[in-house]
């Protein structure tokens, strides 16, 4: 017992050294993709959703491949599950409102 409390220094400074590089990697991409937009991106927004709204009216969604539409609709439910996630967080139960 006694020479496992003194290894235990060791394995959590070798842990911390190995996860330190794919934490810098997290951190790196969490500055980027989750920082609100900016100013200079809502004209981007807005073409974005026009172009949206235009393939939807000329049916170009049925022109997309196999692999597209599965992503989209992977993105679609999850936009759709962390929207449950935060409505659950809102209320504070995971079912129904508290009266």
């Amino acid at each position: 017992m006694a020479s496992a409390v003194a290894k235990l220094p060791t394995l959590i400074n070798t842990a911390l050294a190995n996860a330190r590089p794919k934490f810098n990697i997290f951190m790196k991409y969490a500055r980027v993709e989750l920082a609100p937009p900016k100013l200079s991106e809502i004209p981007q927004i807005k073409a974005g959703i026009g172009k949206l709204i235009s393939s939807a009216k000329t049916g170009a969604w049925k022109q997309q491949t196999v692999k597209q539409a599965t992503l989209n609709t992977l993105v679609g439910a999850e936009v759709l599950f962390w929207f449950f996630v935060g409505e659950c967080i809102g209320k504070r139960h995971i079912v129904g409102y508290k009266v």
